[in-house]
């Protein structure tokens, strides 16, 4: 069965060249030319992912994503203007798993999508992952702390699980890249960092009230596992 996406820009010409280089490759493609209509085609049922252009008519593509944030955790691939830093922190702080600068090249951006698929549907023979009062579901990619769901985005989940898979040991930045973007990083890309900080507010300190994801300065990030040094 074939994965559905959803390109949202304003360049028609852009969206009817990625609907067919995507067709190629064996996806579903829709396509939104305005905010309002991204949002509203990002609500409809049997969509694996969306690619969403920031700057659109009617509604301009972080309101979009911050409007879906609060309903779903559908991936979101943001296309933002090359060099334009604020852009990108906006979105990646409101919960897109990903972003690539315009023109976007339809090969990296096809690798992004698969990407982002595979681990938003990824699994693993052991089935809970438990460190403190959380219970990570690998099987289920659910997240619950002290018994209660938390609602995380594929990147974020991937991230929190690599790490607690690891629990008690620093995991460098270069394999959180891969293991939740499927890549390398890039100069100057604080993707992952900007994950990792809304990782943190989402699960709030520990209940000793120290920080639970450790920053290893030069290196990644740590897990710390409650009487571990």
């Amino acid at each position: 069965m074939s994965n559905t996406i959803l390109i949202a820009d304003d360049d028609t010409e852009l969206c009817e060249l990625l609907r067919e280089y995507l067709g190629q490759e064996g996806f579903e493609v829709r396509l939104a030319f305005d905010g309002e209509q991204a949002l509203a085609e990002s609500r409809r049922p049997g969509l694996d992912a969306m690619v969403l252009d920031i700057m659109m008519p009617r509604m301009n593509g972080i309101d979009v994503l911050r409007n879906l944030r609060k309903e779903s955790d559908l991936p979101v691939i943001m296309l933002t203007a090359r060099g334009d830093d604020l852009d990108r922190i906006i979105g990646l702080e409101l919960g897109a798993d990903d972003y690539l600068a315009k023109p976007a090249n339809p090969r990296e951006l096809l690798a992004r999508i698969r990407a982002i698929l595979r681990r938003s549907s990824g699994h693993s023979t052991i089935a809970t992952l438990k460190a403190d009062d959380l219970e990570l579901n690998q099987a289920g990619r659910e997240l619950r702390l002290d018994g209660q769901l938390k609602e995380l985005t594929s990147t974020e989940f991937s991230i929190l699980q690599m790490l607690l898979q690891h629990g008690g040991e620093v995991v460098e930045k270069k394999d959180l890249y891969m293991a939740a973007l499927g890549r390398e990083p890039v100069a100057y890309d604080r993707s992952i960092d900007m994950h990792v900080s809304n990782l943190r507010r989402k699960l709030g300190p520990a209940k000793d009230g120290s920080e639970r994801i450790e920053t290893i300065r030069g290196i990644g990030y740590q897990y710390r596992l409650r009487g571990t040094d």
